[in-house]
């Protein structure tokens, strides 16, 4: 999972959207995808939180592709223990920040053991006290695990929050915070799903799909793309290419 953007996408705030928009955005977005999951693969709690860890600067192909051998291993605080730091740091090594990763790895397996007799906490405060959890990575544990209604921002979410006028904001905090305000409740469970699966494959950093996107008559966002995919069509399509020259 990329780590949360430290600037908003547009240079100036977009307008935000009304309840009857914020509650047509979501709609729209469910029936879509009705139960949308986590791209990261885990086995238990235990293994969410370490993919969610190891997830920062990366993507969660990435992740998974090294997650599967090592939960195949590992897949408890006790058994990520015995296999050490330096068999973990050699299993996520296709991973950026490998090496600092690899130590919180260990570090929270041994904090669950002697905190929490393994388990993983159910609440924020005792999740950010773990080597390596940050408020973004609890939020995901706690959703995903937990059904709690957080909403764990990343650069995608940032980005989402800000371009579609949904919660423009200038840090992640205030993006979530703002977005908890406004969504309804009924969506809530799901919200952080759909939100980073639209900013990861529709509404994208570099020429966002307007044309598929679900929400984009309601979207704040000036710089629309809709006509350069009916651009493209034009240029890529022989058949349109060779009708002009008959």
């Amino acid at each position: 999972m990329p780590k949360p953007a430290s600037k908003p996408a547009n240079k100036k705030p977009a307008r935000r959207l009304s309840p009857q928009e914020v509650e047509t955005f979501f709609a729209r977005l469910a029936k879509a995808n009705p139960e949308p999951r986590t791209e990261l693969v885990y086995i238990n709690p235990y293994t969410l939180l370490v993919a969610v860890v190891l997830s920062a600067q990366a993507t969660d192909k990435g992740v998974n592709k090294a997650t599967g051998p090592l939960f195949a291993r590992a897949d408890t605080p006790e058994k990520m223990l015995a296999l050490g730091e330096d068999e973990v740091r050699d299993a996520i090594k296709t991973i950026g920040l490998y090496r600092n990763k690899a130590k919180n790895v260990i570090l929270l397996s041994r904090a669950l053991i002697e905190k929490h007799a393994g388990q993983v906490p159910r609440t924020r405060e005792e999740l950010e006290e773990l080597p390596g959890v940050g408020r973004k990575t609890a939020n995901v544990v706690l959703n995903v695990v937990f059904d709690e209604p957080t909403m764990a921002v990343d650069t995608h979410i940032f980005r989402v929050g800000n371009r579609t006028g949904l919660a423009p904001g200038k840090t992640p905090l205030e993006v979530e915070l703002g977005l908890l305000k406004i969504i309804p409740g009924n969506y809530m469970r799901y919200a952080h799903h759909w939100l980073i699966l639209h900013g990861r494959y529709i509404c994208v950093a570099q020429t966002p799909k307007c044309w598929i996107c679900p929400v984009v008559d309601i979207c704040r966002y000036d710089a629309k793309t809709i006509a350069v995919e009916k651009t493209a069509a034009k240029i890529k399509s022989p058949a349109k290419r060779a009708a002009k020259k008959t």
